[in-house]
């Protein structure tokens, strides 16, 4: 048995955290919200009234944060909290250069350290199927794969440090792109008298076929399981798609890379949520590219 530090136990680290708990692991929990402390004591994790106290004598610490700022900030503090080779583990979704700092922040203390953001949403966290994308040295990677096991199905090590950051980044900018590519599809199928079934059954066994067609379609009916069917509540909230997109244009920028359509997408993205619907899934942007066909991203 491992003792596991968790630290943030909101949508995604709280099912995370009850999934090592379900898998024989001694977790021990941290975060600021006492509704997440909570749901998390119910599920098994040990709580703590502050981050030291929780990752005391914790073999490994993992931190599911909201943006790099914050990772950096609980990592600092963690530096004076943990000894040299304890297993540090961030599963954020943050900006390329703040992963590089938390490595060598924890280089710098002597403990081994990954970038391991995840894919799969609220119902993958649950579940237990999240795809890690982990950057950091292979054995290091050896080391930690048991504990990724037990919280998802797909892990692969995409490189050095900040790999899996940029292997999130990169797979979510398609992400972004290809859901509203599919939203347009549709939309332009209503106008031809389409029904939503003929265009899905078609798409989704031709060229066009992609997983936000056939796992996320954008309208109630083809795929049951798909947002669509329960008023666009996430799943995957729009917010957190344009949070992904800017860290893509960010990056873009910074090594000069040409991302027309994931530039195009991150002003639609942030039309979208501008509305005020940034928490509903992002396949309903489909309700804006169908409302406002006057949509300019100029």
């Amino acid at each position: 048995m491992t003792s596991i530090a968790f630290i943030g136990l909101g949508h995604m680290g709280g099912p995370m955290a009850a999934n090592l708990v379900k898998a024989g692991h001694d977790v021990r929990g941290f975060d600021l919200a006492a509704p997440s402390l909570e749901l998390a004591r119910q599920n098994g994790v040990a709580t703590y009234p502050s981050l030291s106290e929780t990752v005391s004598g914790a073999g490994t610490v993992i931190t599911m944060l909201p943006a790099g700022k914050h990772v950096i900030s609980v990592w600092q503090e963690l530096m004076d909290a943990v000894s040299a080779g304890t297993l540090l583990i961030d599963c954020s979704t943050i900006d390329i250069d703040s992963a590089r700092d938390a490595h060598a922040l924890a280089a710098a203390k002597g403990c081994p350290a990954l970038d391991a953001p995840v894919s799969g949403g609220t119902g993958g966290a649950a579940a237990g199927t999240l795809t890690f994308m982990v950057g950091g040295a292979a054995g290091v990677f050896a080391l930690a794969r048991p504990i990724f096991e037990a919280m998802g199905r797909k892990i692969i090590h995409c490189g050095d440090a900040s790999a899996g950051q940029a292997a999130k980044i990169c797979n979510n900018m398609i992400l972004g792109i290809s859901m509203i590519a599919v939203g347009e599809a549709f939309v332009l199928g209503e106008k031809l008298g389409l029904s939503h079934q003929a265009l899905y059954d078609v798409a989704s066994v031709s060229s066009g076929q992609c997983w936000s067609l056939t796992t996320y379609c954008p309208v109630p009916g083809p795929v049951p399981t798909s947002p669509a069917n329960n008023a666009y509540e996430p799943g995957f909230a729009a917010g957190l798609m344009l949070k992904d997109l800017k860290l893509s244009q960010t990056a873009a920028q910074t090594t000069g890379a040409a991302t027309p359509l994931g530039a195009m997408a991150a002003q639609l993205y942030q039309r979208f949520a501008d509305e005020g619907v940034g928490e509903k899934d992002f396949s309903g942007i489909i309700n804006m590219l169908r409302d406002k066909p006057d949509t300019d991203v100029a």
